[in-house]
């Protein structure tokens, strides 16, 4: 029975190393002032020191916020009201529109990158940051669109006719009854967009102009030409950036649930 219960433990061990061994080695060479990651030069902040003075690297971080911010925030409007009208308006259409929901979230990425940009070279539409966060609106709106209307499974219809018996109108039954329940659904379905967009490589690399260039595309240029440390230093700073929004977003949803 000892060897039974050991067991789980040491495959649970064995991975957590695997995941988070690669982390704190990138976290413990982002203060290395050796260049080369298996020597140990001292400890320093010379790597966040040129991080913060590379001109390219802070125009690719400010591009990709611009680009998450924009496309979260009309995605998660977007997503919002198809969420709620499948939810709540049932059709025999039903079906029909789920699949069209759902179809960016099995399609490959490089083949909605590459649609995307046969499709503005038709239009002759100019590769900028703007067709950059229209690519990342295609994939984002399905995500937040599900979790919203995931959330319609177990609501109860009733609380809304009820409001209605009680003479609340439409904007008062939408601000104090339909926003409170989906709240959950539709910060989900944002996390999930931000996360996504911040990520994205390849509709990005698609639907990227000259000038255009986000974090991700910055990031493989530099692995291109040697991998320096810089890098560490960025990606530490991602990890402590992606900490802080899991934790709020936790904290969050305890208080909306």
């Amino acid at each position: 029975m000892k060897k039974k219960s050991l067991l789980p433990r040491i495959i649970l061990i064995l991975t957590l190393i695997f995941i988070y061994l690669p982390l704190l080695v990138l976290l413990v060479n982002s203060f290395n002032a050796s260049r080369v990651s298996s020597v140990w030069g001292g400890f320093s902040f010379k790597w966040y020191t040129k991080l913060f003075n590379d001109k390219n690297l802070l125009r690719s971080i400010k591009n990709t916020v611009i680009v998450t911010a924009s496309s979260v925030f009309i995605s998660t409007i977007m997503g919002t009201l198809a969420g709620v009208t499948l939810g709540r308006y049932k059709s025999r259409l039903q079906k029909a529109h789920m699949t069209i929901v759902s179809l960016p979230l099995i399609m490959p990425d490089i083949l909605i990158g590459i649609s995307l940009l046969l499709f503005f070279l038709s239009l002759k539409i100019r590769l900028s940051l703007f067709t950059i966060i229209l690519g990342h609106i295609t994939f984002s709106i399905s995500y937040v669109t599900s979790t919203v209307q995931a959330r319609f499974e177990d609501f109860d219809f009733s609380v809304i006719e009820a409001a209605q018996d009680l003479g609340a109108g439409t904007m008062q039954i939408l601000w104090s009854i339909y926003l409170p329940l989906l709240a959950p659904g539709i910060l989900s379905g944002a996390m999930l967009a931000m996360t996504l967009s911040l990520d994205d490589f390849i509709i990005t690399f698609f639907t990227a102009g000259p000038g255009a260039s986000t974090l991700p595309i910055q990031i493989y240029s530099m692995i291109r030409h040697g991998s320096p440390p810089v890098i560490n230093a960025l990606s530490t700073l991602f990890l402590v950036f992606t900490f802080l929004i899991v934790l709020i977003y936790q904290r969050v949803t305890r208080r909306l649930n």
